[in-house]
């Protein structure tokens, strides 16, 4: 199992945040979102050590040989001045930007993850992870990402014009209710919980405390057994949550 080490300096924390879905519903509607986003970095810039971006900030990206989706300009602004900075980015893909390239880590120095990590900070073990197509069941949502994720498939889409490209996707993106999510928002209790179901088997093998997870929408922390929590981070389209990490993890609603 490879893990990643971060030692922790002083004063300085870690942060988390998912499933942003910027670009949806409109480019219009979403501007509000962007700038509330914008207006948290401003407020985490001076303590903060890491950022972890954990998935779907774009309600749909894709990235060609010399074009990537108009937009998002501030947004990508205010990460590249955090990266800037001195402060470490990390950038898990979801499965509204799974065809994340190189974009990100050549213009901005993100480091881009596309399935689950591993990391230690201040003595604590962490499983972090996007959280789509793990555990048990979401065969449909498995069976698509098969498709999306193919290299012929991808090499066939690459070739529209991406103003036709992106009308489709985005028409996808937001009526297919396998990739939207929307028919996914209510809990459906421990048992059915197919993250939960993924963490308590990861528990039998390894120790874990943290898990930390986007993709549900559902911001929640849950004792899973004593010292390990599963940590859903909701969204910044109803919820406004983001995770932080000191000595101990807290779920926050940024209100400003």
């Amino acid at each position: 199992m490879l893990k990643t080490t971060i030692n922790l300096e002083p004063g300085k924390k870690v942060y988390f945040a998912s499933d942003q879905h910027f670009g949806a519903p409109t480019p219009k509607e979403s501007r509000m979102r962007e700038e509330k986003f914008i207006r948290w970095m401003n407020e985490i810039k001076e303590d903060a050590q890491v950022l972890f971006l954990m998935g779907d900030l774009f309600d749909f990206w894709h990235e060609w040989k010399h074009v990537v989706p108009k937009g998002y300009v501030r947004v990508l602004g205010k990460i590249a001045e955090l990266k800037d900075r001195g402060i470490q980015i990390y950038f898990f893909v979801g499965n509204h930007d799974l065809w994340m390239k190189d974009y990100l880590e050549e213009e901005i120095g993100c480091t881009v993850f596309y399935k689950k990590q591993y990391f230690e900070m201040g003595g604590k073990q962490f499983l972090l992870a996007h959280g789509d197509g793990l555990g048990p069941g979401d065969k449909g949502y498995k069976r698509m990402k098969r498709l999306f994720t193919n290299p012929l498939a991808q090499w066939f889409f690459k070739w529209l014009h991406p103003d036709i490209a992106m009308k489709i996707a985005l028409y996808l993106s937001q009526k297919n209710k396998m990739i939207s999510g929307e028919e996914d928002k209510a809990f459906l209790g421990e048992d059915k919980e197919f993250l939960i179901i993924y963490s308590k088997e990861k528990l039998k093998t390894q120790k874990i405390d943290y898990f930390i997870y986007g993709h549900r929408h559902l911001p929640m922390v849950l004792e899973l057994e004593q010292h390990s929590k599963y940590i859903n981070l909701g969204d910044w389209i109803s919820y406004f949550t983001y995770g932080v990490f000191e000595k101990d993890f807290e779920l926050k609603v940024f209100e400003q």
